[in-house]
């Protein structure tokens, strides 16, 4: 996906023979912050960002550069127990991200601390190979000696090459750590265009932004199992887009939820996602937003691939 870019400090580019290009994993517990920092870090909007936690499903790839550098971040979901068979594929796809990775990155809420999820990913990222670094966020919501005690505290259990400290939503501290990942690249031709941002297909991108805007407003009526597909994209002849998108939910008292009295939460979720998709599109976008009830879509195996995870067997 090509797109806007908020301007970003930059030198000129150096001849290709100098380039360095390499892939950063963003790994931790849901609702650290990963895709709030991968997109303060791109400079736009390439992942939805929401309270509800395990929003992300399927690795984002976003893309920073930095003087010669290109730095492929990979959000993944995030990593937590899995009970259900969606759980487990998007387990396996944060880990696997993780394995692919020049850099494992480990996000951690400072506020929350070492609590069960992060204290099972320090156990098994302790056999992870690659170069790891911390990144403790939200360094706002802590006290600066609790927050040096809690770096200390998970530096002891893993070894860690740095340790940042960071706000990802106020954007304290990213310049430095953007600076640092940058170094630790490997020499090599950058693997896309310099005003690419993301990997991801616009039409991905769009059915990802209007179920984050259903959860910013249903965020305790719905589970998060409801998904968004686009159906259709299609180029007018006065340059905008006219788009298809159908929401999917597992029962028919979920559906009515989101359509609203009188269809108004339906309008409120169109409208809110249109805006976030025309800024992406760099358009004029016409969206039209359909409701259907998938009691099972959980269990098959084209969803899915829809979304980029391996579907489970067992």
């Amino acid at each position: 996906m090509r797109g806007a870019r908020r301007a970003l400090p930059r030198r000129k580019v150096k001849p290709l023979s100098e380039t360095t290009c390499g892939l950063v994993a963003l790994i931790g517990a849901p609702n650290a912050g990963k895709s709030t920092l991968l997109n303060a870090l791109v400079g736009a909007k390439v992942s939805i960002v929401s309270r509800k936690v395990q929003t992300t499903r399927s690795l984002v790839r976003g893309i920073a550069l930095k003087d010669q550098a290109q730095v492929i971040f990979v959000d993944t979901p995030g990593i937590f127990a899995p009970k259900r068979r969606l759980d487990r594929a998007m387990v396996t796809s944060a880990w696997g991200g993780a394995s692919d990775s020049d850099v494992v990155a480990l996000l951690v809420d400072a506020k929350r601390g070492i609590d069960d999820e992060t204290a099972a990913i320090l156990e098994k990222l302790a056999d992870v190979k690659q170069t790891k670094v911390l990144i403790l966020n939200k360094i706002d919501t802590i006290e600066a000696q609790m927050l040096l005690k809690l770096a200390a505290d998970i530096n002891e259990k893993v070894a860690f090459t740095e340790t940042f400290m960071v706000s990802a939503l106020k954007q304290h501290g990213l310049d430095k750590l953007l600076d640092r990942l940058a170094a630790m690249m490997p020499p090599g031709p950058w693997l896309y265009p310099e005003d690419q941002i993301s990997d991801a297909p616009l039409r991905s991108l769009a059915a990802e932004i209007t179920r984050e805007k259903i959860f910013e407003r249903l965020h305790d009526e719905l589970p998060y199992q409801i998904t968004v597909e686009t159906d259709d994209w299609k180029d007018q002849r006065d340059g905008s887009a006219r788009v298809e998108q159908t929401i999917f939910v597992t029962r028919d008292s979920h559906k009515k939820i989101v359509i609203g009295e009188g269809g108004q939460m339906l309008k409120s979720i169109g409208s809110a996602a249109r805006k976030d998709i025309m800024e992406a599109a760099e358009t004029k976008v016409h969206l039209f937003l359909f409701v259907k009830v998938r009691e099972n879509w959980i269990d098959d195996p084209d969803r899915y691939r829809e979304m980029g995870l391996q579907f489970p067997k067992e």
